[in-house]
């Protein structure tokens, strides 16, 4: 038997990276799961490719700034699979700019996805979750949501904003068993962590500045996600952080 048999899990950016890895986990554990996404070919392929395998899944175009888009796919969840138990906020885009050079739609753009997305999906998840008796919510920060990147204004501001709105909701949706809490990912070996303009070398290589010394797997953080949905039931409103001891603090090289 899988952790999550029984379970329908919703999951934003699921097309490729992080939430395509959250995605089959979550469907080899048993749980039906929704697939949205704007990147449709991507998408669909991932959830095909996932019932080829046995499992059960079902891709939808989302834009998760689209209110109407969310009471779509949340209701076409509950129709094809008869509820919804999991929300995955995991969508999320990088500008990288200076204050000084960055417009102001180059911002509302990150904060629209990133912060607006995730309160978008939390909202829309709350109804069907109240229905089956609670859920789970897991919001996608990063350790941009504790520490400023020269460069990433917009995401900054978004990731630590992610983690106020979890703590709101992790206190207003208790008491329908609905827990809500963050993840704060490190450096995870994706498209977007070797662009060299947020750390990746010109060859697209990462440059890694975690003690443990490499780069986190998108398979890391599905397994992170899997912990939190089927096993942390007393944890709401926390942050768990998975960057290879980033936060920590700068490791000091010592002199033999």
């Amino acid at each position: 038997m899988g952790k999550l048999d029984g379970q329908v899990a919703l999951i934003s950016g699921a097309a490729r990276g992080q939430g395509e890895a959250q995605a089959r986990l979550f469907a080899r554990e048993g749980a039906a799961v929704v697939l949205g996404d704007v990147l449709e070919a991507e998408g669909r392929q991932v959830a095909e490719s996932i019932i080829d395998t046995g499992g059960q899944a079902m891709f939808r175009n989302l834009d998760v700034t689209d209110q109407s888009g969310w009471s779509e796919i949340v209701g076409q969840a509950v129709e094809q699979f008869g509820g919804l138990n999991i929300l995955i906020n995991n969508a999320g885009i990088l500008r990288a700019g200076t204050i000084e050079d960055s417009t102001l739609e180059e911002y509302l753009e990150v904060i629209d996805i990133n912060q607006v997305g995730v309160w978008l999906g939390i909202r829309a998840a709350i109804e069907p979750m109240r229905e089956t008796g609670g859920g789970c919510i897991v919001n996608v920060s990063s350790t941009a949501g504790y520490e400023g990147y020269a460069g990433l204004s917009g995401y900054v501001s978004s990731k630590f904003a992610v983690r106020g709105i979890t703590k709101v909701a992790a206190l207003e949706l208790a008491p329908y068993n609905i827990r809500v809490n963050s993840v704060h990912p490190g450096q995870i070996d994706t498209p977007m962590v070797r662009d060299p303009r947020i750390g990746g070398s010109p060859e697209g290589e990462i440059s890694v500045t975690s003690p443990i010394a490499r780069a986190g797997l998108p398979e890391e953080v599905a397994k992170m996600m899997l912990f939190i949905a089927a096993d942390a039931t007393y944890s709401t409103g926390a942050e768990f952080q998975i960057d290879g001891g980033h936060m920590s603090g700068r490791a000091i090289p010592v002199n033999d």
